[in-house]
């Protein structure tokens, strides 16, 4: 299914748990908004929005934009606005990869085979059958490295794994963050499945470190003065506008210490 039909299924459900509800929101009271609200509250941040186009946006979501977060909303509403201003979409749908390549300056097929890996919990060793497919939502050289232009378009995306190469080096870093980005002042999201790596070598996938997160309840940093935040600050982009310029700190999947970014990539993981 695509994102609209995904949104129109999950309605449909909602309305359901509620016999009570109308089908037509036009006709909703407040008190009806806020039960499907609740309802719903709990699965709207999964639906990509920002992957509509501005008319499915018009026609289907807005009618119901009472129960959408009110931050989400407003992102919304502004993005579907530059659209209808004929202004640059924001750069959510990129290429996928295939079975031996990926849309990435910093990582191989390779890397993202052994990432898939991780994600499910499987040693290195591991068969398995199908990784994830990678989708390219934000890249430093193309998009800008700023957290603002993080938070734009990465904010409300689940699913994500941040990717950094280090200059003057083949050093690669990176995090997962199975749970949603907001754009909040030190904040954390709680979740037992996020992880944060190292690469030693590009070259080499088998020389890498990994570091599950220790407390689940300060698994994600959300901060809108930062870009990628995991743990405690233990592996953040500190960001700029200009590439070069960037630093990335970094704990236990490395020496703690302050680095160059020359490339940032983030990614979407979706079931191939």
């Amino acid at each position: 299914m695509n994102v609209i039909q995904v949104w129109e299924h999950l309605l449909k459900w909602g309305i359901a748990q509620n016999p009570g509800l109308p089908s037509d929101p036009s006709s909703y009271s407040k008190d009806d908004f806020n039960i499907l609200k609740n309802t719903l509250q709990q699965f709207i941040p999964f639906i990509k929005f920002f992957n509509l186009n501005h008319k499915e946006f018009l026609n289907k979501v807005y009618p119901y934009k009472k129960i959408i977060p009110k931050d989400l909303r407003e992102n919304l509403i502004k993005h579907f606005k530059d659209q209808s201003d004929n202004k640059p979409e924001s750069k959510i749908i990129t290429k996928e990869i295939n079975s031996k390549s990926i849309d990435s300056k910093i990582i191989t097929f390779q890397h993202a085979e052994l990432i898939s890996k991780w994600i499910n919990r499987l040693e290195n060793t591991d068969k398995m059958n199908s990784p994830y497919e990678f989708k390219l939502i934000l890249r430093g050289s193309r998009d800008g490295f700023s957290p603002r232009k993080f938070h734009k378009i990465c904010d409300y995306q689940p699913h994500t794994i941040s990717i950094i190469k280090v200059k003057d080096s083949d050093e690669i870093f990176g995090g997962y963050n199975p749970i949603i980005w907001k754009s909040d002042h030190g904040s954390f999201g709680t979740t037992k499945d996020s992880f944060i790596f190292s690469f030693k070598n590009k070259e080499n996938v088998e020389e890498n470190i990994l570091s599950r997160a220790k407390y689940e309840e300060y698994a994600i940093c959300n901060d809108s003065n930062f870009g990628s935040a995991f743990g405690c600050y233990e592996f953040v982009l500190c960001g700029g506008d200009n590439m070069g310029a960037e630093t990335v700190c970094y704990g236990s999947v490395g020496e703690f210490s302050k680095s160059s970014v020359e490339e940032y990539e983030v990614f979407q993981i979706m079931n191939n």
